[in-house]
């Protein structure tokens, strides 16, 4: 098994989907010569989030399936937006989700080859320079009903045309001033193929180009030569880009270059989460959130952050599967896969968040006893642990009633339980302030039920975690849940702002005691705290001052909140 193969539940044998038919088909036909060589494109403009992953995931997937590779390629073809701070968050989240390009590119790698064939639609007849400005361009583009108006500069000379594009690159003009459009059909009936811009003027620094050049290639004349430069053999994209396969075609058609192909897929839509960059740069830019890699976000840094596993993403990739319609999947789905991953490779370990004072008055004072405990009962191999039991414990104040209902199994007057790894105790007498606030309980434990073996057969139901007050460790623990209320936080009543729907308790940060075996955990290990949830080491975290992100809960407790 490869360190990219599923190693969560029972994948089992899955119908082909449709690419992996197209891949097959063109394998057996002895297109490109039996070769698969696929890509991912991303633009250097924000962090990749979940749908990236799902992408990654896909044409990583295809091509390590078939025996292929893939490139990995810089879309920065537009420097006011790019930065050098993404394209290396973009290479850590790719390594990080188990993946290796075969080789690395930029889009800027091309401009020169890029500029030359520009030159040589010019000279064909297939483009020329345009002086009107984005505003006239698109009123003149017509409508879905009605052809569009032809620039009165299209049928400039061969000659003019190259002059001005020359000009163009040499940074006579102004922003604006000019672009270099497609010569195709102004009636088309994919508007898309309306004399499309290929160039633009930016006079802006580049983060790989520095100013060696003002004008920039438009996404739809770079992408598909730049596949052809590559000799990609299958360009895999979201739906959203099937309209632009007719322009994809075209450049490569006309300019007799080496015939990438495109082919979509269904783009990742999650219920509870927006994935536009821009919409996930405003949460940062406004402080909404503490950064990309806030474990909130969809951004695979944010989910690394909260817990995450590479493992439980793939997990999710395989699951959601490859459609060729846009559909809704819910966040549960991902919850789950990790819950499942986690169960399987997170040590156990007891920690109380809403700590309620336990004295055991029949304990000997000053006593302490070293517990046995299972690190995890999935993973015999992960061996056993000491956990010190002493006179005075914390336990969840959650797990104590004073006049509780029929069917609560905790601990309440008169009631015994029984603590993990430790003792059946009884609860014997309530504390109290002066405010009438339950300060402490007295109890008292029987000796002879150590491990929570019954002694003589009688049943307890409670099993409750616990720690030890005297050697507990203080620590910040931050539970996160969804950043947005609705399942749907892009469908907002119209004039209102679309972070209406932000949830006001999506983080709630409290102070809780963990067992001292957490003292010298490391960022980004994973834990069970039993009973509680999955939990993970933040990078905020220091010996002195540990802190832990919920990653998940045990259950999908939203779901029941939500009526599901």
């Amino acid at each position: 098994m490869t360190e990219n193969e599923l190693t969560i539940g029972d994948s089992g044998e899955r119908p082909k989907n449709f690419l992996e038919e197209i891949i097959e088909a063109d394998i057996k036909a002895g297109k490109h010569g039996g070769k698969v060589l696929t890509r991912f494109p991303p633009e250097p403009n924000g962090y990749l989030h979940i749908g990236h992953a799902k992408s990654i995931c896909l044409n990583f997937g295809l091509a390590q399936k078939y025996g292929g590779k893939t490139n990995l390629r810089f879309d920065d073809t537009n420097p006011v937006k790019e930065d050098v701070e993404y394209v290396n968050s973009i290479k850590e989240d790719i390594r990080w989700l188990g993946f290796e390009w075969a080789n690395e590119f930029y889009a800027s790698d091309y401009f020169e080859q890029l500029y030359e064939w520009a030159e040589e639609l010019i000279k064909k007849g297939l483009a020329y320079v345009d002086d009107q400005t984005q505003e006239e361009i698109r009123k003149n583009r017509g409508t879905v009903t009605q052809p569009g108006k032809e620039s009165p500069w299209r049928n400039r000379s061969v000659e003019e045309n190259l002059d001005l594009f020359r000009r163009m690159r040499a940074g006579e003009f102004n922003d604006g001033e000019k672009v270099l459009r497609a010569k195709i059909d102004m009636a088309h009936p994919n508007m898309l193929m309306r004399d499309p811009i290929m160039y633009r003027i930016i006079h802006a620094e580049h983060h790989r180009t520095g100013n060696k050049w003002c004008i920039y290639p438009m996404y739809d004349y770079a992408h598909g030569q730049s596949d052809s430069i590559e000799k990609i053999t299958h360009s895999i994209c979201t739906l959203e880009f099937d309209v632009h396969r007719p322009l994809y075609d075209w450049f490569i058609e006309k300019l007799g270059i080496f015939p990438s192909k495109q082919y979509e897929f269904a783009r990742l839509n999650l219920s509870y989460t927006v994935m536009s960059k821009r919409k996930l740069l405003e949460l940062v830019q406004q402080k909404i959130v503490m950064g990309w890699d806030d474990p909130r976000m969809p951004t695979i840094s944010g989910l690394r952050r909260r817990g995450y596993t590479p493992e439980s993403i793939r997990y999710f990739a395989d699951k959601v599967g490859v459609a060729k319609r846009d559909n809704v999947i819910d966040l549960s789905l991902l919850e789950f896969c990790v819950r499942e991953d986690l169960n399987k490779r997170a040590e156990r370990r007891m920690a109380v968040l809403n700590p309620l004072k336990v004295v055991i008055t029949n304990y000997p004072e000053g006593q302490v006893e070293e517990l046995e405990a299972v690190n995890n009962p999935e993973d015999e191999s992960a061996g056993k642990r000491k956990v010190p039991f002493s006179r005075e414990i914390y336990i969840e104040r959650d797990d104590f009633m004073e006049n509780p209902p029929k069917k609560f199994f905790r601990l309440a007057p008169g009631k015994e339980v029984r603590l993990r790894y430790a003792y059946f105790i009884k609860c014997d007498e309530v504390i109290k302030d002066e405010n009438g606030e339950i300060v402490e309980l007295r109890c008292s434990y029987d000796p002879a039920s150590r491990g929570g073996q019954s002694p003589d057969g009688r049943k307890v139901k409670g099993t409750l975690h616990w720690v030890s007050a005297t050697h507990a460790v203080k620590a910040e623990i931050r539970l996160f849940d969804r950043l947005f209320s609705s399942p749907d936080p892009n469908n907002v009543p119209e004039g209102q702002d679309w972070k209406v729907n932000i949830n006001p308790d999506s983080l709630k940060v409290i102070e809780g005691y963990v067992e001292p075996a957490l003292k010298d955990v490391k960022h980004l290990d994973k834990f069970q705290f039993e009973r509680l949830g999955y939990f993970c080491v933040d990078y905020d975290s220091t010996p002195d001052h540990l802190v832990f992100n919920r990653t998940v809960t045990l259950k999908d407790t939203w779901a029941k909140i939500a009526g599901k």
